[in-house]
C-alpha cells in the first residue's frame, strides 16, 4: 500500500512539470511586441506532422518546422502593424468554398459531421482550429500580395510556341484511359441486415422491371423523385478504367461497367452503400491526346489549357516563393526572434 501512495505521489509531482515544460519558450518572435511559441504549441505541430507523415521528425526536422512558426508569426505581427485584415465574412465565404466543392464531389450537400471529418482527414484539425489556421493563412497570403505583389503580377503567361515545346516533353503521360459515361439507379441501404434486405428486394424487382431494355431503365429511373420510391437514379457523369476509379467504386463495379457497350444495361451491382443498376450512355477508348482534344470529357478544358495553365502555376508558384523568401528575409533581418534549441530535446 504504501508503495502504491509513493508512486501515485510521484505521479502527482510529475504533472507540473510536464506542464511547465510545456509552457516553456521554444523561440520568441518580437517585430512589434514578444510573443512566445512555446514548447506545447510546436509539440502539437510536430505530432500532428508525425500523425499525418506516419513516423518521427528528427531534430532538425523539428527546427524546421519551428522555423515556419516563427516566419508565420512574424508575418502576422508585420500585418497587424500595418493594419491588413480578414473579416469573419471573408473566412465564411472560403469555408463555404470547400464546402460547395465537396457537394460537388458527394452530389449533395455534406452534412456538418461529414464536412468535420472531411477536414480532419485532410489537416488533421476540428473545425474551429481550422478555421483559425485558414484565417491565419489568408492574413499571411493577402499581407505578402501587398508587399511582393509586383512579383507574381509579373509572371508572364506561356505562348503558344511555348505550350507546344512542353507538349512534346508531356506527350507520352497524356493517355486518356478506357471511359465510359452512365446513368445510375441506386437502392440504398442503411447499417443494419433487415435494411439490406429490404434493399436487396426492391433492387432485384427493378432488375425484373428493366429485364435488360435501356428505354424500360429510364422510365424506371424517372420514378425516381417520386416520394418514398425507395430509390435514386440520374447520370452518374464519367468514369475511366484507371486505378483511382477503382479506388472508389471497386473492381466489382468496374468490371461490369466497362463489359457494357453503349446502350446496354447491367444486371444488379452491390456496392459499399446501396444495389446499383447502370446504364452506359456513352464509350470512349484509350488514346493518346493532342492539343486540341478535350482533357476532362464533360467540360470545354483542353489539352492545351491544361498544359498552359499548369505552366503558369509553375510560375507563379516560383514567384511566389522568391516573394516569400525575400520577405522572411527582410522580416528576420536583425533581432526580432530567437530559439531556444536546448528547450525542444524531447
Amino acid at each position: 500500500m504504501k508503495r502504491l501512495l509513493f508512486v501515485f505521489l510521484g505521479l502527482l509531482m510529475s504533472l507540473p512539470v510536464f506542464s511547465q515544460a510545456g509552457l516553456q519558450p521554444a523561440a520568441t518572435v518580437n517585430l512589434t511586441r514578444t510573443e512566445a511559441i512555446t514548447v506545447g504549441q510546436l509539440r502539437t505541430e510536430v505530432e500532428r506532422m508525425e500523425r499525418g507523415t506516419g513516423r518521427t521528425l528528427t531534430h532538425s526536422e523539428r527546427l524546421q518546422l519551428l522555423d515556419v512558426m516563427i516566419n508565420e508569426r512574424l508575418v502576422l505581427q508585420a500585418a497587424e502593424r500595418d493594419r491588413i485584415m480578414i473579416t469573419d465574412n471573408e473566412v465564411n465565404n472560403q469555408i463555404q468554398d470547400l464546402r460547395t466543392g465537396m457537394a460537388q464531389q458527394l452530389g449533395r450537400q455534406p452534412t456538418d459531421a461529414e464536412f468535420a471529418q472531411a477536414v480532419m482527414n485532410e489537416s488533421g484539425l476540428d473545425v474551429p482550429a481550422f478555421r483559425d489556421q485558414f484565417r491565419r493563412q489568408m492574413i499571411v497570403q493577402k499581407y505578402l500580395i501587398s508587399k511582393k505583389g509586383h512579383l507574381i503580377e509579373a509572371v508572364r503567361i506561356p505562348t503558344e510556341e511555348e505550350i507546344a515545346a512542353e507538349y512534346t516533353l508531356l506527350r507520352s503521360d497524356l493517355v486518356r484511359p478506357d471511359t465510359i459515361r452512365f446513368s445510375m439507379i441506386q437502392v440504398p441501404y442503411g447499417p443494419d441486415a433487415a435494411s439490406r434486405t429490404r434493399a436487396r428486394t426492391l433492387a432485384e424487382s427493378l432488375v425484373r422491371e428493366i429485364n435488360n431494355d435501356p428505354s424500360k431503365f429510364d422510365e424506371v429511373a424517372s420514378r425516381s423523385v417520386a416520394p418514398n420510391s425507395g430509390f435514386q437514379a440520374g447520370d452518374a457523369g464519367y468514369l475511366p478504367r484507371n486505378q483511382e476509379a477503382r479506388q472508389v467504386v471497386g473492381q466489382t463495379f468496374i468490371d461490369t461497367a466497362f463489359s457494357l457497350r453503349q446502350g446496354q444495361v447491367s444486371r444488379m451491382i452491390e456496392g459499399v452503400q446501396g444495389f446499383q443498376i447502370i446504364k452506359v450512355t456513352e464509350n470512349y477508348a484509350s488514346r493518346q491526346l493532342d492539343l486540341t482534344d478535350i482533357l476532362q470529357l464533360g467540360t470545354r478544358f483542353t489539352v492545351r489549357d491544361y498544359i498552359g495553365q499548369l505552366m503558369l502555376n509553375q510560375r507563379q508558384q516560383a514567384a511566389l516563393a522568391q516573394a516569400s523568401q525575400e520577405l522572411v528575409t527582410e522580416l528576420r533581418a536583425g533581432r526580432t526572434f530567437q530559439v531556444f534549441e536546448n528547450n525542444i530535446r524531447w
